[in-house]
């Protein structure tokens, strides 16, 4: 393949949630990048020979130094410099707890209720899980919305961006009926992250097992 390697090259999935909070985090700070996209069941080996656990995201940096996990690409893409506030806002006690919630307990509920068939073993039910992740996570954001319009405040941080393409897949599982949850703020929040610029841009498609590069983007303020 081809690679420009004055350009970090992120290897992704365009329907991952951890990819796609990465791709976020880095068109959100205008991080020039190029992207490869996986295909699940043919992983290249060059993937493979950066982080042998074979799951995306993966960055590889201009000097040779790899990230393997999306949060620290998120700390790599916004962090320094933090002008507009993405990062700091994130580092509140009540956001990296919802960061751990959302990673942890609500990942595994969430598992649960979109694919059930992966779990036969196990004696909750998809109607559990859906009510587990709604306990765990959703309900605990929609008081944080109630309060204020993004997980950041006034403006919306690095937690933000991590937590929406998981509630993304939640709520895409059965549409009609997350629709009808009394949850109006975080409806609200979601829909509002779906219908940016970003999120369009996030999800254009690209071609498969091709490094491109992404396009630029102005970021949201």
């Amino acid at each position: 393949m081809s690679i420009d390697t004055a350009l970090p090259l992120l290897y992704s999935y365009r329907r991952c949630p951890y990819a796609m909070r990465a791709r976020l985090a880095m068109l959100q700070a205008r991080r020039p990048f190029q992207t490869f996209e996986i295909v699940m069941r043919d992983k290249p080996a060059e993937l493979l020979a950066l982080s042998p656990k074979g799951t995306v995201p993966v960055l590889r940096l201009t000097d040779g130094s790899v990230l393997e996990e999306s949060w620290d690409i998120l700390r790599w893409a916004l962090e320094s410099p933090d002008a507009d506030g993405w990062w700091s806002r994130a580092q509140s006690e009540d956001n990296l707890l919802l960061l751990n919630t959302n990673d942890g307990a609500f990942k595994r509920h969430l598992d649960r209720y979109k694919y059930p068939d992966r779990y036969p073993h196990e004696e909750t039910t998809r109607e559990t899980a859906r009510a587990n992740a709604v306990a765990t996570l959703l309900t605990p954001l929609e008081a944080r919305l109630q309060r204020q319009r993004y997980l950041g405040g006034r403006a919306p941080c690095a937690t933000d961006l991590a937590i929406f393409p998981f509630v993304r897949q939640f709520a895409a599982v059965e549409p009609d009926w997350f629709h009808d949850q009394p949850l109006p703020a975080l409806h609200a929040w979601l829909a509002q992250w779906l219908g940016s610029d970003l999120f369009a841009v996030c999800m254009t498609k690209r071609p498969v097992q091709i490094a491109a590069v992404f396009p630029t983007f102005q970021p949201i303020h």
